[in-house]
């Protein structure tokens, strides 16, 4: 049975909510941890601009403090999207991350985008113990970091079911090329009437899969091709385009494998606030009402029982009135999975029971309250 360590929201005047913070990392033992001179990432989603459910940059910055006082170096990370946006290449990501307040004035240390300017700088670490994925092809800056910390805006997802630890660490730290390992079971397509011939797909596919038609536009080779998502990193203009034919049972799966990869050989921690619990990830341009009202702030070592824990706590609490699962106030859900009722094709639970399976963690948790 795994410690998660939790604190509420409640404050006092010489108790505010990033002091509450430090307080509850402190008592969940993140100290035990040897930072001196290790480079330290911090795994946070920047949240597309125009979302306003992403975690602040204040409690980024007490982060930064506390690990600065153990004498990490520090920065903060999140890999490039696989959809179009402005997230989607290094220097609208580094804008768009600096708009929502990660930067090095505000969030007090730089942002290193984990797979590069175009999402295609990535190493291949292997999964221990993966069925679905033998390899895991994760962000450089992510893979090279010594230590890995995540902080995770806890909310609702419409494929995983919710985003925690495991789906900012499993898909965020993932290229481009890993996101699609993860959505997708097949290979991309080229949408004809996007293409314009410019021979980048060509130019960056390292099975030669792809060629131009007599009609100008390009074509993969199915036989050639190994769905590595290379393509559509380097697609500017959406022609090349993903099957999102995964299902959610096979995604959190594999996000769980992912996960496993990235932190198996290094030392991790982790914190979910469950605050602002959108139906819908952060990586939406908007963020619909939150499913529950704010519950708190929870951290452990295992990613898995964190997860559990909090999808526990959510479905504790009651539903707020006039959010998309209540729209008529008239229920309350005690006691039911939120998550089931906003996307109820989602199967969330599959994902932690693999990923307790492969050894990452485990579902079953001692709830320690910290004042």
């Amino acid at each position: 049975m795994s410690k998660v360590y939790f604190t509420n929201l409640r404050t006092t005047a010489e108790n505010s909510l990033p002091n509450k913070l430090e307080r509850l990392v402190k008592r969940a033992g993140i100290g035990q941890i040897d930072f001196k001179d290790k480079f330290t990432a911090i795994k946070i989603h920047f949240g597309e601009p125009g979302n306003m459910a992403f975690i602040r940059h204040n409690y980024a910055a007490k982060m930064v403090e506390i690990l600065n006082s153990l004498g990490a170096k520090v920065f903060f990370t999140d890999a490039n999207t696989l959809y179009s946006g402005r997230r989607s290449n290094a220097i609208d990501h580094l804008i768009g991350a600096s708009d929502n307040g990660f930067n090095l004035f505000t969030a007090k240390a730089p942002v290193i985008i984990a797979d590069g300017l175009k999402g295609t700088e990535y190493i291949e670490m292997p999964v221990p113990n993966g069925e679905y994925c033998k390899v895991a092809k994760v962000g450089n800056a992510a893979a090279n970091a010594d230590i890995l910390i995540s902080l995770n805006h806890f909310k609702g997802h419409e494929q995983a079911g919710f985003g925690g630890a495991l789906k900012n660490i499993g898909m965020g730290c993932a290229s481009r090329g890993g996101k699609m390992d993860l959505h997708s079971t097949s290979q991309p397509f080229i949408d004809a009437t996007h293409c314009t011939a410019c021979r980048l797909c060509i130019k960056y596919c390292n099975q030669q899969a792809i060629a131009l038609s007599p009609e100008k536009v390009a074509v993969i080779d199915y036989a050639q091709c190994i769905g590595c998502g290379q393509c559509v990193a380097v697609c500017r203009f959406d022609a090349a385009q993903i099957s999102w034919n995964s299902s959610s049972e096979t995604m959190n799966k594999k996000v769980a494998e992912y996960t496993m990869a990235i932190v198996a050989d290094k030392p991790h921690f982790h914190v979910n606030f469950i605050m602002n619990v959108s139906p819908e990830c952060d990586c939406w341009g908007s963020n619909d009402m939150a499913l529950v009202p704010d519950i708190g702030m929870a951290a452990s070592f295992d990613p898995v029982a964190l997860d559990m824990a909090c999808a526990e706590l959510v479905a504790a609490a009651p539903s707020l009135a006039g959010n998309i699962i209540n729209p008529d106030g008239k229920h309350d859900f005690v006691g039911e999975d939120k998550f089931a009722h906003a996307h109820p094709n989602a199967k969330w639970r599959t994902g932690l029971e693999h990923a307790e399976k492969i050894g990452l963690g485990t579902m079953k948790y001692e709830l320690i309250n910290v004042n």
